[in-house]
Parts: C-alpha cells; sequence; structure tokens
C-alpha cells in the first residue's frame, strides 16, 4: 500500500495542520475534560492518564499514520494558528473511519462540521476510498447533525461503551458517490 502523508488541509476559518508529538503535551492539558470525552468510546481512559495524550499521538495516531493506516489533524483558527482547539482523524479502522473532538468554547459554531467537510472530501477524493463509516452515541446530538447535514445517513444502531457509559450507538454511512453527487455538483 502506498503510504500518504497527511497534507494541511483549509477551511474558510481553519487550518487542519497534521498531529506531531509536539502537540501531545498541549492535548494532555486540554483534553481531559468531561465534555469532551464523554462520548468517545470507552477505550479512553478515563480519568485521563498524566501520559494519556503522550501515549495516544506517539503509539496511536502517529503509528497509524506511519503504517498508513491513520490520517491525523489538530484543528486551529486561522485567526489564531498558534492554538490547538480540536484534532480529527480518519481511520482504516472498519466501521470507524472518522473521529474528532473540539474544545468545549469553539463548540456550536460549526467548526467541527467545516473540518469533517474537508478530511471526508479527502478521503474520498484524495485517498480514492468507497465509503466512509461513523460511529457516535446517539445522545451526541452535535456529532449526529454533522453527519445529517453532510448527506450521511443511519444504517445501524446497537449498544456500545462509552467514558459516560453504555449507550445506544449508531453507525452512520456515506458513499464516494453519494458524496460527490451531494457536494461536488457540476
Amino acid at each position: 500500500m502506498l503510504t500518504i502523508s497527511t497534507p494541511v488541509l483549509e477551511t474558510a476559518r481553519l487550518v487542519l495542520q497534521p498531529l506531531t508529538a509536539n502537540d501531545a503535551p498541549i492535548i494532555q492539558r486540554v483534553f481531559p475534560h468531561w465534555e469532551i470525552v464523554q462520548y468517545l468510546a470507552a477505550t479512553v481512559p478515563w480519568p485521563f492518564p498524566d501520559n494519556g495524550a503522550h501515549h495516544y499521538v506517539n503509539n496511536v495516531a502517529l503509528a497509524s499514520t506511519a503504517a498508513g493506516t491513520g490520517w491525523f489533524w489538530t484543528l486551529r483558527r486561522k485567526s489564531a494558528p498558534a492554538e490547538l482547539i480540536g484534532v480529527i482523524c480518519l481511520t482504516d479502522t472498519e466501521d470507524n473511519n472518522r473521529g474528532f473532538w473540539l474544545l468545549p468554547p469553539w463548540q456550536g459554531q460549526g467548526l467541527m462540521a467545516e473540518a469533517s467537510m474537508a478530511v471526508t472530501d479527502y478521503w474520498f477524493n484524495t485517498l480514492n476510498r468507497e465509503v466512509l463509516r461513523a460511529p457516535k452515541a446517539k445522545l451526541n446530538e452535535a456529532s449526529r447533525r454533522i453527519s445529517r447535514a453532510s448527506g450521511m445517513r443511519l444504517i445501524k444502531t446497537e449498544k456500545k461503551a462509552y467514558v459516560g457509559g453504555e449507550f445506544d450507538s449508531e453507525l452512520w454511512e456515506i458513499t464516494r458517490d453519494e458524496w460527490n453527487n451531494l457536494h461536488h455538483k457540476k
């Protein structure tokens, strides 16, 4: 498999910078908040350990990037590019191709929707993938809105373990043809 390095992506208000080992201390400081983690998969340790971000960045994210099976970005506002406000990723994981988190002060402003559009387009039109699937807790209405707005459809519901407990979990999907028909009309 050809490994494609993670590029810088831009949206109207954001610069998506490839995740680096230097981001771990910042993530360690800003990430461990209940509003961020409650709807993340139960594989995220909680309470978050002192080396949690270092372990995740270096042993999960960057290892996946090096293997050519993951692409990870930090979200930074164009107006304050030194400030990390979230993370978004794409992975070649069955039924879990896109994930993200955003700091609470920046939620509800459409920033994650912008980032999701950029990385989803990258998934389909640079990485040439056929389908994107994204799981989420049914209670995570903000994430569900992003899926609906981008044209995804709900394909499965089941119970899954999240940091906040066992919840109804939804699996959302969109194909490359559906994506391009919706977002690249001529």
